[in-house]
């Protein structure tokens, strides 16, 4: 559409000037009415002034994703031209050369057919402009989606073959339509039917990208056909089908699991717990048998000087039972060892599935076990292997391997415990000696004091307080022991570090309060209705009572510190088990140590 403006009408005579406008007018409503550049058609060209007319060319239909050239037609003004072209709804423009009218833009991916209205506009040096539009409309392409079924693999059956009675999904997500207006080529609709075959799918969601079915059983194999249909948001389907094998009954395998594989030392629990099923009622039940490799022999060695008379001469617990355990075996390297389990249905079918577990040699402890051989439940303490509740410390560690009497010993000693008695001399004494002063650990290789029970200085019931004039925390403590029960001039345990020593026990004169650590690794935390102490190579050590048998450590203790000094130590107690800090001013028993090696 063309609007024509004179440029100096504004120096006419005021009546000349209306008699203009109304000739104008008449211009105009001529131009409306033959369909000008107001909507689009490029007959007339676009408004403009100074005699400067811009057509931006016809209305045209183009499809998605092709490239559209535009161009437009100009006459008048003063002939050096700057153009511009806009779009809406927006597009991107191609137009590097604003001297030029050519431009071009990619048709967008529409779901329908969509206008758009492109303008250009022109002006020249002397400042005169023009303006007209086209209508682009974009048609869209549809292509096709296509539809994919994933079916799932079975294992150790031939693909697209399944057992009776089992579940199975097949998938249809990775279907795609490729022109989808979203990123990710979604599909809008999808649609299952099975087409030949025992119906499975009635009561199904059928309008998923995934379709679950459960196998029919039967007393033949047979073959099942589904066919999924695909729809994009423009209409368009394609189709996938798939057919599946299906076992019959007889053919029908168990499942089995053996469990998972582990690494133990020799004479500790190898879990044995597995895992089967059927899907056919009519193979049940099932039976079970554990078989171990033959790479290793099942027989326990001499445990020297153990108390112990278990041995590891079975191969498996109980073979016949699906959740069952071993004893690993000895070994003198670390070997591995194959456990089977074989599963067996009421058809006679049997399937099988091994484990390894890595077997190592168990090196020469450095620390003591805790003596504690019973295994927990959610409610309870037992003396039965719990598989469900694995890697608790009856199941590892010493104590368990010398119950299996697969360890070795220099002395005696109750569950993983390993003691040697010293007389007065600090030789090694008969293990069956009425008399001993100290006690070895061949463990830890400490050396430890013995109480007496004669009313002597190192008398059981005698107490101290806790006293150090070196590593003390900052706090000596009490010195003068007023709480504590003893024979010397002062009650405390500096002084009575003094005394042992100048005795000589057992010929040595280093004797000192145990660490934390070192005291701890005296109690024999499996011994339920005593002391927390073996009492055949440590007696008197005191009685059970409703009242603690506090032992002082030479640890200070950082709870309880006042002014950055630290009031109170470390002690355990050898009743209950149990460590706690108590003041220094407290009275409790001692029970010296001094290293063996």
């Amino acid at each position: 559409m063309q609007l024509i403006k004179s440029s100096f009408s504004g120096y006419l005579p005021r009546n000349v000037a209306r008699g203009l406008a109304i000739l104008g007018g008449a211009f105009i409503l001529a131009a409306c009415g033959g369909g000008g550049g107001g909507d689009g058609d490029s007959s007339d060209g676009g408004a403009g002034n100074g005699n400067l007319v811009i057509n931006a060319g016809p209305d045209a239909t183009v499809t998605e994703g092709v490239t559209y050239s535009l161009s437009a037609e100009v006459s008048g003004g003063d002939g050096t031209y700057t153009y511009n072209w806009s779009a809406s709804p927006s597009l991107t423009i191609a137009h590097e050369d604003t001297s030029s009218s050519s431009a071009s833009f990619e048709a967008p991916l529409v779901d329908s057919a969509t206008e758009y209205t492109l303008t250009v506009s022109v002006n020249d040096q002397s400042g005169n402009t023009a303006s007209d539009f086209t209508v682009i409309t974009v048609a869209p392409v549809n292509i096709a989606p296509e539809a994919s079924i994933d079916v799932p693999e079975w294992d150790d059956l031939p693909a697209n073959t399944f057992p009776g009675g089992v579940e199975i999904v097949f998938d249809g997500t990775g279907s795609s339509d490729d022109d989808s207006t979203s990123s990710d080529g979604e599909i809008a609709d999808y649609s299952w039917t099975q087409t030949s075959g025992t119906n499975v799918i009635t009561g199904v969601e059928t309008n998923l990208s995934t379709l679950t079915i459960v196998t029919p059983i039967a007393n033949d194999a047979q073959q099942l056909t589904f066919q999924l249909e695909v729809t994009d948001s423009e209409g368009a389907t394609d189709t996938d089908t798939v057919t599946i094998s299906v076992q019959s009954e007889t053919e029908t395998l168990p499942v089995v699991d053996a469990g998972f594989s582990q690494g133990v030392f020799s004479g500790e629990v190898v879990i044995l717990d597995g895992e089967a099923s059927t899907s056919i009622p009519s193979a049940l039940p099932l039976t079970y048998s554990w078989e171990r490799s033959n790479n290793v022999s099942s027989s326990s060695i001499s445990a020297i000087g153990s108390s112990s008379t278990a041995t590891a001469s079975s191969a498996v617990d109980d073979s016949d039972a699906l959740s069952t355990f071993a004893i690993a075996p000895s070994v003198s390297s670390s070997t591995v060892v194959a456990f089977t389990l074989t599963v067996t249905d009421a058809n006679g079918n049997s399937v099988e599935d091994t484990i390894n577990v890595n077997i190592r040699p168990m090196p020469t402890p450095l620390l003591n076990d805790t003596g504690f051989l019973q295994q927990a439940t959610n409610n309870a303490l037992t003396e039965a292997q719990q598989n469900d509740f694995p890697g608790q410390d009856g199941q590892r560690g010493a104590d368990i391997i010398e119950q299996n009497g697969l360890i070795e010993k220099a002395g005696r000693g109750k569950a993983g415990f390993d003691f040697t008695r010293l007389n007065a001399n600090g030789d090694e004494q008969d293990a069956t000696a009425d008399t001993w002063s100290c006690v070895r650990d061949n463990v830890t290789g400490l050396v430890w004091e013995v109480k007496t029970d004669d009313g002597a200085f190192q008398d059981k019931n005698y107490t101290y307080s806790w006293y150090s004039d070196e590593v003390n925390g900052g706090f000596e403590g009490d010195e003068t022991g007023a709480n504590a029960t003893c024979l010397l001039t002062n009650c405390n345990t500096s002084a009575y570090v003094e005394a042992v020593n100048e005795q000589g026990l057992c010929g040595f004169y280093d004797w000192r309060l145990p660490t934390h650590h070192e005291l701890f690794s005296l109690m024999h935390l499996g011994i339920a209705d005593d002391v927390a102490i073996d009492e055949d190579y440590f007696p008197n050590t005191g009685a059970v009572s409703t009242e603690p048998l506090w032992y002082w450590t030479s640890v200070p203790s950082a709870d309880g510190v006042n002014s950055d000094d630290a009031q109170n130590a470390w002690a355990l107690d050898f009743d209950s088990g149990v460590d706690n800090f108590l003041n220094k001013s407290s009275a409790a028993r001692v029970r010296l140590v001094r290293a063996g090696r």
